[in-house]
Formats: structure tokens, sequence, C-alpha cells
């Protein structure tokens, strides 16, 4: 897909169900939820410097995004209610959040199995 292809022509934010929606003008739709979104942000603190410096991101289940900031021509700053608000997510960045999301979400998920960790911030896990 060439640059102009990459950039969404609609941004819809649906509080009550979390989820961001953005659509392409070559007709594709995408609908992610603010949990994944966050914790794929593209800041330093959750990617950290370089490979291997990912910082798990755990319970962020209830997450939401609370204003959307356009940066230039060129990408997104989400600000979520928990107060992260650093990273921005450039349109290339942000569509392969679209059409990888089923790959990245259960290496997502995988992740917080291993770590024996929760997505819910009401549901402590324990390893025996």
């Amino acid at each position: 897909m060439s640059n102009s292809n990459i950039t969404p022509v609609g941004i819809k934010l649906h509080t009550k169900s979390r989820q961001l929606e953005l659509s392409y003008d070559n007709g594709e739709s995408y609908s992610l939820s603010c949990e994944y979104l966050r914790v794929y942000s593209p800041s330093a603190e959750v990617k950290g410097h370089g490979p291997g410096q990912e910082v798990l991101q755990i319970e962020k289940l209830n997450v939401n995004i609370t204003a959307i900031k356009p940066v230039g021509n060129y990408a997104l700053q989400l600000v979520f209610d928990d107060d992260h608000d650093t990273g921005l997510y450039a349109w290339p960045y942000l569509y392969e959040l679209c059409t990888l999301h089923d790959q990245w979400w259960q290496i997502y998920l995988d992740r917080m199995s291993e770590a024996g960790a929760s997505r819910d911030p009401e549901v402590q896990v324990l390893k025996l």
C-alpha cells in the first residue's frame, strides 16, 4: 500500500464499547480496542529502547481513550484514561496494528499467560 492509502479517511472513537474505528479509502475498515492500542503503544515506556526491552502492560482491560490529537499529517497521539499519553501512532504503525491484529493480540495473550498476569485490574492471578 502506498503512504496515501495507509492514512485513515475516517476515525471514530466509540467510548462506550472502548473501540477506535478506522476506515481507509480502499474500503477497508477496522475496529481496535482501546486495550489493544494501549498495550501496543509505540512509546518508549512500552516498547523500551531496543529489542527485548518491551514492558508487558497488564490490567488494561478497562482502559479508554479520552482524547485523540492529530500530529501533523503523519500520526495520532492517543490520550488514555490511565494517564498514558506518550508515543505517536504514525500511519504505517497504525495500519500494522489493524492488519496484524489477530497475530499481535494472540502474542499479547500468550505473554500475559506466561507472566501469570491479568488483563483485568480486579483479578489477581496466583501461580501455585
